[in-house]
């Protein structure tokens, strides 16, 4: 395994965290103002346009597509360390225009949409104008399991006819969210994986609407993550995505490389922790001497950094896997890594807050929003379950008997 990266990468580390640490975290405060004097939790602050105006002109700018073309075209080895420096701070990936959803959006959109859809839709959102949303989830069905989706999109002449109801669609509560890729069941007597197709929703188009947001723990900001129905909406047939029965095949294209996105963020978001672990462990003296001095302390700090670096690694190996044999040869580490970096990060998360005491879960400082992100982490793209079970069975395979 060949984990160094290229010069290019080395110098992108260098300029963004530069970026993150002279712009992105001063105006951390800047934006949260802004946002509450909107009154609107889901309210666009002007800052925000300031950081992306200044990311691009840096160069900081849809670093996560590999495609030259309309990207940075970095592979996934390299971006790897741009991506955990992005995790450190929950402004930073928007700020460079590589945040999700919006990511896996274009990325799907890139290699298989069509000239038009690329015109209407990609470019703009490469362009960082609009956001965009994946409605997948549905409240009835096990939606861990895909080929459960009940939704429909029914092909009448020249259109098709969506209707769906859906929920966990993160970001359609932003005013600057136009379009929605949703997933529904188009043919319904095919094989279960070639049942659904994925379709284009304006979310300006007759019939969508967007019921509630859904607070996670008690937080309810930015693009929202929220129950969206759509009744009888009809579409142009050119508003669908890839081949008629291909949904599930771009699901899962879609999803490799969202999920290490996922992981290399909350690698950075572990790092975080535990910096203002260590900070705030010099600056706290119980009976009598600092908690840095305290055993129990150490001890917590020490799991942390193994926990990290361990799973460092195994982000890297998937990958360097990647980029050398291909999403599907590295299925196995992708759904290794999905349990792993959301379970560090947890637990990483959970020792600071235990550490800052009282302090730890207040908004003073991110501790309590980074554990909300983290705790998600182990739902998000499948939950850690399904991927174990993944892991488990060919795990398993080579010593099943004969007869079974």
């Amino acid at each position: 395994m060949d984990f160094e990266f290229s010069a290019r990468s080395l110098e992108l580390q260098k300029q963004l965290r530069d970026f993150i640490d002279t712009r992105v975290v001063p105006a951390e405060p800047v934006y949260g103002q802004q946002v509450t004097e909107s009154g609107d939790p889901h309210f666009h602050p002007p800052v925000m346009e300031e950081l992306k105006a200044e990311a691009r002109s840096r160069g900081l700018w849809n670093l996560f597509l590999p495609h030259e073309k309309w990207g940075a075209g970095l592979s996934n080895l390299d971006y790897a360390p741009l991506c955990e420096l992005m995790g450190r701070n929950l402004l930073a990936a928007e700020a460079t225009n590589c945040a999700a959803p919006d990511t896996g959006n274009m990325e799907i959109l890139t290699e298989f949409g069509t000239p038009e859809q690329q015109e209407r839709w990609l470019l703009p959102l490469l362009n960082g104008e609009i956001r965009s949303c994946f409605a997948m989830t549905e409240p009835w069905v096990a939606s861990s399991d895909a080929t459960n989706i009940q939704s429909r999109i029914e092909r009448d002449g020249d259109e098709y006819v969506v209707n769906a109801h859906k929920w966990w669609t993160s970001g359609a509560a932003s005013k600057r969210c136009k379009v929605a890729i949703l997933l529904g069941v188009s043919n319904p007597d095919a094989d279960p994986y070639h049942r659904q197709s994925m379709i284009l929703v304006p979310l300006d188009a007759p019939g969508v609407q967007i019921v509630r947001t859904l607070p996670v723990f008690g937080h309810d900001a930015g693009g929202g993550h929220c129950e969206t129905l759509y009744e009888d909406v009809r579409l142009p047939a050119s508003n669908l995505l890839g081949e008629e029965g291909g949904g599930f095949a771009i699901a899962q294209a879609r999803l490799g490389p969202g999920r290490i996105h996922h992981c290399m963020r909350a690698i950075g978001l572990a790092e975080k922790a535990l910096e203002l672990m260590c900070e705030r462990a010099w600056t706290r003296s119980p009976f009598g001497k600092p908690l840095a001095e305290q055993g129990v302390v150490q001890d917590r700090i020490a799991e942390s950094r193994i926990e990290i670096e361990q799973a460092r690694l195994l982000v890297l190996k998937a990958a360097w896997l990647m980029d050398t044999v291909g999403n599907k040869g590295a299925r196995f580490e992708i759904a290794a890594i999905k349990v792993v970096g959301a379970r560090v990060a947890t637990n990483v998360i959970d020792r600071a807050i235990q550490l800052f005491g009282g302090a730890g879960v207040s908004d003073d400082w991110p501790l309590a929003s980074m554990y909300t992100h983290a705790r998600t982490l182990h739902l998000v793209d499948g939950p850690d379950e399904v991927h174990k079970q993944q892991i488990a069975r060919r795990e398993l395979r080579p010593y099943q008997p004969a007869s079974s």
